[in-house]
């Protein structure tokens, strides 16, 4: 019933192999048997894509329950002995990961040492069903309505650039002065979107909108280019602040502070939470809350 459930989320025997770490052979041979005992076809192959048929979209729904209800009575009975094991797959911004959480999880292994983590960090934004992931981090406003979204904490950013670069860089005293600038935008990935940094000073609002010398869509890189001198960016004060100590960066117009980005734990609304999962998502929330950089 698992092995079914995941081939029609994922539309693929291969994904779902993968996703159940099972033989694809091991899965054909149960969809087969499945099919067997019940008497009906449940799935269209072609060579692109698997589907459900109408009896099998029929089953799946009713399957989909009846597995979130054997998971919710195991998590019941886990919780009941103060037992959280498992596998917990969890997808955040590498910012988060590499600055925040990764560092602080030798907490979460001596408080769960039997939850094992496939943790996932990069700038996409996974579909949570689809990846088989129980829970993200996102940043900025989640507008899909099948996932149950809880803000944890703030993204705040900082406009920094290389020493070197401000050496021989013209004056830089207002907002409107980085129009004389080399200014580096990031690039969403998935959307191919720019972020448009807004930055404020009491009242005072100005969005950088001019055309970027240079457009990257990895945080690594776009840090990266500021160390090499390349010029101006906006990028998260976590992943600034050791290079900002050391001064090989420096923050420019430090009376202007970017908008902050808010972030949030967000998991599927047709999954149970799971005794694993609910126990990674509190230690997630708990940790970045209590974070200077990352707190509200």
């Amino acid at each position: 019933m698992r092995a079914f459930c995941r081939i029609v989320e994922l539309g693929s025997f291969t994904r779902a192999a993968e996703s159940l770490a099972v033989a694809k052979t091991t899965l054909s041979g149960q969809i087969l048997a499945l099919e067997n005992q019940l008497g009906v076809k449940l799935l269209h192959r072609t060579t692109r894509r698997v589907s459900a048929t109408t009896d099998g979209t029929a089953y799946y729904q009713r399957a989909r329950i009846l597995l979130d209800d054997v998971d919710e009575l195991e998590a019941t009975i886990a919780q009941t002995r103060n037992i959280a094991r498992g596998v917990v797959r969890v997808d955040m911004p590498s910012p988060v990961g590499r600055c925040l959480l990764i560092p602080a999880l030798p907490s979460f292994v001596s408080q769960h040492p039997n939850i094992q983590l496939d943790i996932g960090c990069s700038e996409r934004v996974m579909n949570l069903v689809e990846e088989g992931i129980d829970c993200a981090i996102r940043g900025g406003e989640v507008n899909e309505p099948d996932l149950v979204c809880r803000p944890i904490g703030q993204m705040r950013f900082v406009l920094c650039a290389s020493p070197a670069y401000m050496e021989h860089a013209p004056p830089l005293n207002t907002p409107s002065d980085l129009l004389n600038h080399h200014f580096l935008a990031f690039v969403f990935p998935a959307s191919n979107r720019q972020m448009k940094p807004a930055l404020q000073r009491g009242d005072d609002q100005y969005v950088i909108e001019q055309t970027p010398t240079m457009r990257f869509n990895s945080g690594g890189a776009y840090i990266a280019a500021a160390q090499a001198g390349l010029g101006i960016v906006c990028v998260p004060t976590a992943e600034a602040q050791a290079l900002l100590e050391t001064g090989e960066l420096l923050q420019v117009l430090p009376e202007w502070t970017p908008l902050s980005m808010p972030m949030s734990i967000v998991y599927p609304y047709s999954r149970h939470l799971s005794a694993r999962v609910r126990a990674f998502t509190q230690w997630a929330s708990a940790t970045m809350s209590s974070s200077a950089l990352w707190g509200d």
